[in-house]
């Protein structure tokens, strides 16, 4: 009875949404509540996803579009998007389920914040995905699969490339660019290993970090498409006949224009079915992370220039694929009734396999205690998911079903927004008993004892304040605030945006665990 009634609610939810994303009502002062990018008239609201998905690659295969962006330190990761229509995107796969090249991605000692996997490359070649990437710390890596889906295999190899770009030559020969500040091509073997030396073939000159270039063969000239990182990006293009230079460049787009485009920098670009092109960047858009942005590109003297008039769009007609596609919505809430978790979830550092369950008590996650940690950001098992920043600026509220009753001495059990800072609400049990905890930045600021064995826990967080606060409830109904406020921040000592996270952690003994029943989101009002 139990799954069937959650599954039941789940499907009211999710057609619930599917309809409030298409209607209008028309009553003047009543309107749907905006989730996503698709305004359902022929238009579209940047940003086109509004989440952290940073350093987007974009790729179209046959009738497809493929994007993939950065995770770091989080796996199952490497997220693999796929849309029909550069608007309406889905979840396709998570490329790389863990990674296993280091102790520091188990939180052996050492970890991987603000290190992992980044800018990743994404090309179709010969009825071949590949993706090729580097961490800063292991090397270069390819991922390979027959179809975008899965299954991928993932090979370490002899050489990294900083922000590479793969690049499949007319001749059959395989280049990739790489550098910051000073950009090199070279040739690859047909197993990626390096058949040349690295050969400079540009330098930045307008100001430090030209970066994250991806190759591209227009008309006959070879097209480096890259950036001037930084809050204010700068998105320029080279171009040149060789492929070795000497490259002439162009400002393609410089927005510093206050609000959701300021910045905006650092993708691909692309070209439809139909003949027209658009390039998906992306602009570092608060405490929720880096946020891609769907932008026109009109060709003029040969260059690709983006937006309208020199400024990126916020509104704007959606591309023209041939056909109209139903609009889509990132699944966020979960039941947890599968035997499989939702390609929205990934853990904190590899997970520890044997301390987490969706199969010793079906319908519920069951987080384990494996060994002993003094604080959240050392804990493995720790499930994270980003969450989604409101269309109408409203905030973003997750909350979380917990039943606490096989703790044991010293587990802190909870619900937490993680970045650097972070803070949380939790199960404290000490001596028996437990009590409710608010942690925020490391310090407990906040206790209330608890009798119960079941606790409602929820976050509501706000990407356009900066702001979260964290509460209780006995009955679902009635929530109260504990502790302060968590002042948000996008901090480059974790480099991903702040996350909802799931989590149950030992100070003293191992063994305790907790059953996480569900897990749901909403906008809030204001």
């Amino acid at each position: 009875m139990k799954h069937s009634l959650k599954s039941c609610i789940n499907y009211l939810q999710t057609a619930l949404l599917v309809v409030l994303c298409g209607l209008i009502i028309p009553f003047g002062v009543v309107k749907a509540q905006k989730l996503q990018s698709d305004n359902g008239d022929g238009t579209y609201t940047n940003p086109v996803i509004a989440a952290d998905f940073p350093d987007p690659d974009v790729i179209l295969v046959e009738d497809t579009y493929y994007m993939v962006s950065t995770t770091m330190f989080i796996f199952p990761g490497v997220t693999v998007l796929k849309s029909k229509d550069l608007v309406n995107w889905e979840y396709c796969s998570n490329a790389v389920p863990r990674f296993d090249f280091s102790k520091c991605y188990d939180l052996d000692s050492c970890h991987r914040y603000s290190h992992g996997q980044w800018a990743t490359s994404m090309k179709y070649h010969d009825g071949k995905f590949y993706l090729l990437f580097i961490t800063l710390d292991e090397g270069g890596f390819l991922c390979t699969a027959s179809k975008a889906e899965g299954p991928w295999e993932i090979r370490k190899l002899p050489k990294g490339f900083y922000d590479p770009g793969l690049f499949f030559d007319d001749d059959g020969r395989i280049y990739v660019t790489h550098g910051y500040g000073r950009i090199s091509v070279t040739e690859l073997n047909p197993d990626f290993s390096p058949k040349t030396k690295d050969s400079l073939v540009f330098t930045g000159d307008i100001r430090r970090g030209l970066e994250g270039m991806h190759v591209y063969k227009i008309n006959g000239y070879y097209y480096l498409y890259g950036t001037y990182g930084g809050k204010d990006g700068i998105q320029v293009a080279l171009r040149s006949k060789n492929i070795y230079g000497p490259f002439e460049q162009k400002v393609v787009i410089r927005d510093t224009t206050p609000g959701i485009n300021f910045g905006i920098h650092q993708g691909a670009l692309i070209k439809t079915q139909t003949g027209e092109w658009w390039t998906i960047l992306f602009v570092d858009s608060g405490p929720f992370g880096r946020f891609p942005s769907l932008q026109p590109v009109t060709w003029k003297d040969g260059w690709p220039m983006v937006g309208v008039d020199g400024k990126a769009v916020i509104t704007y007609k959606k591309p023209d694929v041939g056909k109209i596609h139903p609009q889509k919505i990132f699944p966020t809430s979960d039941e947890f009734d599968s035997k499989k978790l939702g390609l929205q979830w990934g853990w904190n550092h590899n997970p520890d396999p044997a301390n987490w369950s969706l199969t010793k008590r079906p319908g519920f996650l069951r987080i384990t205690t494996g060994r002993i940690d003094s604080n959240l950001r050392k804990a493995r098992n720790t499930l994270t998911q980003r969450p989604f920043a409101g269309y109408d600026n409203k905030p973003t509220s997750g909350s979380a079903k917990m039943e606490v009753m096989n703790m044991k001495d010293g587990d802190i059990a909870g619900l937490a927004l993680f970045q650097d800072p972070y803070a949380f609400v939790a199960v404290r049990q000490l001596n028996g008993t437990k009590e409710i905890i608010m942690v925020n930045d490391g310090v407990t600021v906040d206790s209330v004892p608890m009798n119960s064995k079941t606790i409602y826990l929820r976050t509501i967080a706000s990407n356009s304040t900066g702001k979260a606060l964290f509460q209780y409830s006995f009955d679902n109904k009635t929530f109260r605030q504990i502790g302060n406020e968590l002042l948000m921040r996008f901090n480059l000592s974790i480099f991903t945006g702040n996350k909802f996270c799931l989590f149950n952690y030992a100070t003293k003994t191992t063994g305790g665990f907790v059953d996480f029943d569900w897990f749901r989101t909403k906008f809030e009002s204001l």
